[in-house]
């Protein structure tokens, strides 16, 4: 019986996706596993190497997309963000739900492989509201905000698109979002809850 299929989480900063993310691991101990992304940025307080991102350097990250070793990979705001094949296999190694976080872009790019992911797309309920909740947040510039909004009116362009996602959910309430996300990989966590008993 093939593994169970990874999921690709996407949707712009501030949507939920983490806290969403988050939830899952913690719920259903043993059944998921994050695809661990790596990136150049610096480390922001709290982050562990290895367990929030695998931090590197540019150097060492272009040499590893230029031999194919990552199954999506884009810049933003100056850094480089990527997922390698090696952090997808080391999940599914395990037998586990395989959780990719990934932007518009490493959608578009993950779309060209042979991953076969269940594509779920959180958004928020307007973009005014995903304002709010960057701002509150206080980790960002007005210069970066900036940024990470026309990113986030992209992506929500883009995600408009047929055939593009297989399900968006629209996280206005995280309790109605989470149910949501539970009902849609309902049939993988059982593959895998099935296959550990």
């Amino acid at each position: 019986m093939p593994g169970p299929r990874p999921v690709v989480l996407s949707g712009p900063s501030g949507a939920g996706k983490s806290t969403l993310m988050k939830k899952l691991l913690q719920d259903y101990e043993g059944v998921f596993g994050f695809s661990v992304s790596h990136t150049t940025r610096n480390p922001r307080p709290g982050e562990e190497d290895g367990k929030d991102y695998h931090f590197t350097n540019r150097e060492a990250m272009q040499k590893g997309i230029e031999n194919g070793d990552f199954i999506e990979s884009a810049g933003f705001s100056g850094n480089l963000y990527g997922t390698s094949k090696s952090a997808i296999e080391d999940v599914q190694a395990k037998n586990l739900i395989c959780i990719l976080d990934v932007d518009i872009q490493g959608v578009m790019k993950i779309k060209e492989t042979d991953l076969n992911p269940i594509y779920i797309s959180i958004q928020p309920p307007s973009m005014e509201i995903l304002e709010k909740r960057l701002r509150d947040r206080q980790t960002e510039t007005e210069e970066s905000l900036q940024k990470r909004l026309e990113a986030a009116q992209t992506d929500l362009e883009l995600s408009k698109e047929p055939g593009v996602f297989d399900v968006i959910i629209i996280n206005d309430d995280l309790d109605k979002a989470y149910e949501e996300l539970k009902a849609i990989l309902s049939d993988e966590i059982k593959k895998v809850q099935e296959a550990k008993s």
